[in-house]
C-alpha cells in the first residue's frame, strides 16, 4: 500500500496519484537473444515491489533500463514521470541506486563517506539523518576497512539514499550476508519504507521478498510469469492451506463436514485437512465443535510460502527454470 512520503527538510516529494515507475511493451535484445520480451509493471509511490526470477530472466536488464543506463528496443518506461532514455538534467538525482556489489574507500570514515557522496546532489539529506536511517549513528566515526559484513551493506544503502531518493533500487540488498546482519537489513528496509521511499527490490532469498514487498513480478526467461501480492498470487496460483488440530480421544468426526480428514488416532485425534476456504473451513469446524461440545485444541493454519510459490509457478512453465533461483 502506498504511504505518504516523510520528505524532510530537503526532500522533494512525489505525486502520489501518479506510479513512481510504469513499464508497457518493455523488449530489449543483445544480438539473436531477446532477454526482455513484452514486461508490462507499474510501481506505486512508497510501495517496496519485488522482481524475482533466475539468473538470466531479465531482471537487471529491466532494472538498468529503469535507471537510464540501458537503452531498450520496444516499449515505453516512465520513471518519476520522465522517460530514462531522454530525462531531464535534474532526474537522476531523485534515483537512489544501490547495486549488488560497491566498492567504497576503505581509508575514510562512515560520516566521510556519506558526506563524499553528498556533494553530488542539489538537495541532500543531512549525513546525521542519513546515518540514523541506517542504523550507523554509533558507527560515523569508524574506517570503513572496520565494518563488519553488515554494516558495509548498510553504508551502501546510505550512500544511495544520501540524495534524497524518491526511487531507490536495491540489488540483492542481503547477498553474502549472514543470518543476524540479514535480519538486521530487513529491518532497515522496513524503515525506509515507513519514510515513504519507493523501493524496487531484487532479491534471491524468497523469505526477504515475502517481508518485504507490498507486490512482486516474478519473471521467467524475459516474460512475466505472475504479479501481485503474496496473497493475490496464492489465489491465482490456487495454493491451498492446512488445517491442523487435535480432539480428545475417541471422538466421533462423522458430522464434521470438512474436505478429506487425515489424521493419527493413537493419542487422541491430531487431525489435518487441505483448505481452499480457510475462513468458511474454520467457521464449520468451530460451530461443529460448539454444537456438539467438542474441545478443539493445537489449532493451527499453515500456508503455502512464497518459495513453494515460486517452484510451483517456475514448474508451470514447463521447465522448473525458476527453481534455480532459491537457495
Amino acid at each position: 500500500m502506498a504511504r505518504v512520503r516523510d520528505i524532510g527538510p530537503a526532500g522533494q516529494g512525489v505525486d502520489q496519484g501518479t506510479p513512481a515507475v510504469q513499464v508497457s511493451g518493455l523488449r530489449k535484445s543483445y544480438g539473436e537473444r531477446e532477454v526482455v520480451r513484452g514486461v508490462d509493471f507499474e510501481v506505486e509511490a512508497g510501495e517496496c515491489f519485488g522482481l524475482l526470477g533466475r539468473n538470466g530472466a531479465g531482471k537487471t536488464t529491466i532494472i538498468e533500463i529503469c535507471e537510464g543506463y540501458v537503452q531498450r528496443d520496444e516499449g515505453s518506461v516512465l520513471v518519476l514521470g520522465e522517460d530514462p532514455a531522454s530525462p531531464s538534467p535534474t532526474w537522476r538525482a531523485r534515483l537512489g541506486i544501490v547495486p549488488q556489489e560497491m566498492e567504497l574507500l576503505p581509508t575514510l570514515t562512515v560520516s566521510e563517506t556519506i558526506a563524499m557522496f553528498r556533494d553530488l546532489y542539489p538537495h541532500p539529506r543531512e549525513v546525521s539523518d542519513v546515518l540514523h536511517l541506517v542504523g550507523l549513528t554509533e558507527r560515523g566515526r569508524s574506517r570503513v576497512r572496520g565494518l563488519s559484513g553488515g554494516e558495509k551493506r548498510r553504508l551502501d544503502v546510505a550512500v544511495g539514499l544520501v540524495g534524497d531518493p524518491e526511487v531507490l533500487f536495491l540489488d540483492e540488498p542481503t547477498t553474502g550476508l549472514d543470518p543476524e546482519a540479514r535480519r538486521s537489513t530487513w529491518s532497515m528496509i522496513e524503515g525506509l519504507k515507513d519514510h515513504g521511499v519507493t523501493i524496487i527490490l531484487t532479491t534471491h532469498y524468497m523469505e526477504e521478498a515475502q517481508l518485504l514487498a507490498d507486490r512482486l513480478l516474478i519473471l521467467t526467461e524475459g516474460t512475466v510469469a505472475a504479479s501481485g501480492t503474496f496473497d493475490e498470487l496464492l489465489h491465482q496460483h490456487g495454493s491451498v492451506s492446512t488445517i491442523s488440530f487435535r480432539l480428545p480421544a475417541g471422538t466421533e468426526t462423522s458430522g464434521l463436514a470438512l474436505p478429506a480428514l487425515e489424521g493419527n488416532f493413537t493419542d487422541g485425534n491430531a487431525l489435518e485437512f487441505e483448505s481452499m476456504d480457510v475462513q468458511s473451513d474454520l467457521s464449520s469446524l468451530l460451530d461443529w465443535a460448539r454444537t456438539n461440545s467438542v474441545e478443539v485444541s493445537g489449532l493451527q493454519v499453515s500456508r503455502d510460502s512464497l518459495e513453494d510459490l515460486f517452484l510451483s509457478i517456475g514448474q508451470a512453465t514447463g521447465s522448473g527454470e525458476l527453481q534455480e533461483a532459491t537457495r
